[in-house]
């Protein structure tokens, strides 16, 4: 994806300009981090990351978007020149794309110039914030399907064109196995599924003659749509005849869609009239809005369902619409010497970290997840020889003083935050999106089941340490003095 410098806010272009006259020279820090889980849930999957790195890295204004700046009469000629030259030079770490995240520890952090970091801003939020939303949803409907196969049927009811695109590689990365997206299956090699529309039903004389008449075009993988008229009496008697020449012929994959009415009731009676018809084979698919509140209660009363075509409630984040990812300073400086810096609100929850920090993940000798530990990076060689003489820890609460635990019995560890850009380059290796959809899938497989409930799931404890809570602490006094 090119040229994306004007995908930004007007406002990072009239602070950028501030800082060209008067701060051009000062380094920062930000974190980009999200404030709370969407969906009520107990986790989120990290998502965007690799399209993120390319957008960053060809970050370039042309000369129309010089010229279109110009015409602002806001912007001085001196600016637009700077502008004309941009390139990021400096660093970007984040957490891996298919990782479990969580609230307040930082997903990318960006090292650099002030003036440069803070284009970044608005470029990362859209990157990151959607994509995660869009994997998270995706993940929590596959968990309530028992496994899926989720088919993803997104496409007219995604937010635009970008919209459905990212939805659909999010979706993947999420757990789908199939979008009927055929743009994004190309660009992103992901399978495709899809059937018929009840057009297709309706452009011939009978039910029958359609149905047919699409076994005749498609007898090696005949999925028909059966609710056109009456589910039961017409269109599963009508299937059952179609199949029953396919299974003579030789086929054996074939089956049927319900997209309205009672899911659980028709899926029942479906594989009732199936298997009575000596088609133990034939498979029943789901759709019609669904999310993963109906699928989960569909399941617990034993819907005969094979597989779940999800749309609507997945590419648009439904219930939950929007991540809670922000990007905040956490240290300036210059030459390299960062003074932390931190953000206060009357809201505890929204005092912001300070300080240059990275996140160790704690995991049981089972290798299922205990704990993320945020921390300054200059104590990161005395926090790596405790792992491993496996010393106590103790993990103090981000807002609250007196909440503290001690972490004693843990097994390995592992550092979050890895570069990913150094001075402006790509230092990792481009990733396909099997094997991050395949690193989410066992992050999901490291959560104890408590964190993947629909309903109240465990919190999953993301604690500061020691060093960071006393410089955060005096951080927030010193402000309280001034």
């Amino acid at each position: 994806m090119k040229n994306l410098a004007l995908l930004t806010d007007f406002y990072e272009l009239t602070m950028l300009q501030g800082y060209y006259f008067t701060l051009r020279e000062e380094d920062a820090v930000f974190d980009m981090f999200f404030r709370r889980q969407p969906f009520g849930g107990g986790f989120t999957i990290c998502a965007g990351l690799d399209p993120l790195i390319d957008a960053i890295i060809d970050l370039r204004f042309t000369t129309e978007d010089i010229e279109y700046l110009d015409s602002q009469r806001i912007f001085k000629k001196e600016f637009l020149d700077y502008l004309a030259e941009f390139r990021f030079l400096g660093d970007v770490c984040a957490v891996e794309e298919g990782s479990v995240i969580f609230p307040n520890a930082p997903v990318v952090r960006v090292h650099g110039r002030l003036i440069q970091a803070q284009l970044l801003e608005s470029v990362i939020l859209n990157f990151i914030n959607f994509q995660s939303l869009i994997a998270t949803k995706t993940a929590r409907i596959v968990i309530a399907s028992n496994g899926g196969p989720v088919l993803e049927f997104g496409l007219r009811r995604a937010h635009g064109v970008d919209g459905a695109i990212s939805a659909t590689r999010a979706a993947y990365i999420g757990g789908a196995a199939a979008t009927s997206n055929v743009l994004a299956g190309k660009k992103y090699n992901i399978p495709l599924s899809g059937t018929m529309a009840h057009s297709w039903v309706m452009s011939f004389d009978s039910e029958l003659k359609a149905f047919e008449k699409y076994a005749e075009t498609y007898p090696d993988n005949c999925i028909l749509l059966v609710d056109t008229f009456d589910t039961i009496k017409s269109g599963v008697p009508n299937a059952i005849r179609v199949f029953r020449k396919l299974k003579k012929s030789g086929q054996r994959k074939f089956g049927i869609r319900l997209d309205s009415g009672d899911l659980e009731y028709l899926s029942k009676e479906a594989r009732r009239m199936f298997d009575e018809a000596g088609l133990p084979e034939a498979k029943i698919y789901a759709s019609n809005e669904l999310d993963e509140w109906i699928i989960n209660q569909i399941m617990k009363n034993g819907a005969c369902i094979d597989a779940w075509g999800v749309g609507t409630k997945l590419v648009t984040g439904d219930r939950d619409p929007s991540l809670s990812g922000v990007y905040k300073i956490v240290a300036k400086g210059v030459a390299g010497n960062f003074k932390p810096s931190i953000k206060i609100s009357n809201n505890p929850e929204k005092i912001t970290n300070p300080g240059v920090k990275n996140v160790f993940r704690f995991y049981d000798n089972d290798n299922m997840m205990l704990a993320d530990l945020i921390y300054l990076e200059d104590e990161e060689e005395v926090l790596i020889k405790a792992i491993e003489k496996r010393e106590p820890l103790r993990f103090n609460h981000p807002s609250f003083d007196y909440m503290h635990l001690i972490c004693a019995e843990y097994g390995p560890a592992k550092k979050l935050l890895k570069p990913v850009i150094i001075k402006g380059k790509r230092v990792c290796e481009p990733r396909g999106l099997q094997d991050i959809r395949d690193s989410a899938r066992s992050e999901i497989d490291s959560l104890h089941s408590t964190f993947k409930r629909l309903i109240n799931p465990h919190v999953y404890k993301v604690s500061i340490s020691d060093r960071l809570k006393t410089l955060k602490k005096r951080l927030i006094e010193d402000s309280c003095a001034d």
